[in-house]
């Protein structure tokens, strides 16, 4: 039996200025899902973002709604409270000489500095987050000094520390080497053990994880697969997605990536 549905959308069209940048798209995604969303840049992902954090709004048009938490008239104070997004712009919003530890605390307090005379218990939540993110050899680092990894791991820590229904992440490998990817699939995966809902929006094949359940593809501003990763993630489908010639190959954990 299926979970709540978060997000329920039907024909759902929308536009930035004059330009359609989501056509008809209809989609449910259900409590406790992890999920990917991945397509080549300008396929609509990040649009979908906007259009669940009220950036855009649908067009309203016959046998067509939005819901989010079952609801069409949506608060976005609501939306903020039970969803949190990370993006590559938070990072430079954070004080460089702030440790982590207290850029986690931050989030507590919906700001990006530190925070003078917390409350007893509002450090406690930071430090047990820091157990169940296993975030002890970087807790004490100031965040100028972490690497573009932890610094992204960071980040979704102080996402996550209000307790959200649902974290979404847009693009969390941009711009951050091989080891620091490495670093974060792994601490990535620390999540599906918080029992919260995930939405990674990627265009990046490495980040894909058995520990996901559902992956979409998403190419022209439509959905053109919906379905298990162990069922869609080959070449075939790939290829079609992305408009290239490549061998995927599986393995324990992922898939890799090889030059046709």
């Amino acid at each position: 039996m299926r979970n709540n549905c978060w997000l329920d959308a039907k024909n759902t069209t929308a536009y930035k200025q004059d330009y359609k940048v989501i056509k008809n798209l209809s989609i449910k995604l259900f409590d406790n899902e992890r999920i990917i969303i991945l397509g080549p840049n300008g396929s609509g992902k990040s649009s979908i973002i906007d259009l669940i954090n009220r950036n855009i709004y649908p067009i309203v048009k016959e046998d067509s709604y939005l819901r989010i938490f079952n609801e069409e008239l949506i608060d976005i104070w609501d939306v903020r409270k039970y969803i949190s997004t990370v993006n590559n712009e938070i990072k430079f919003r954070i004080n460089k000489d702030l440790k982590v530890e207290d850029v986690l605390l931050s989030g507590l307090y919906g700001r990006f500095c530190k925070i003078n005379n917390p409350k007893k218990e509002d450090l406690i939540k930071v430090r047990e987050l820091i157990e169940k993110m296993f975030l002890n050899d970087i807790a004490n680092k100031k965040f100028g000094h972490l690497s573009d990894g932890e610094k992204q791991i960071s980040i979704i820590a102080r996402a996550i520390i209000n307790n959200p229904k649902v974290l979404i992440l847009d693009e969390p490998s941009v711009n951050i080497d091989l080891k620091s990817r490495i670093f974060l699939i792994k601490k990535i995966k620390n999540l599906s053990q918080l029992g919260i809902s995930i939405l990674c929006i990627t265009h990046d094949i490495s980040l894909i994880t058995k520990d996901y359940n559902r992956i979409i593809f998403l190419k022209n501003r439509k959905i053109i697969r919906d379905g298990k990763p162990s069922e869609l993630m080959n070449s075939e489908n790939i290829n079609q997605l992305f408009d290239i010639n490549i061998k995927l190959i599986e393995n324990s954990e992922s898939w890799d990536v090889y030059r046709g």
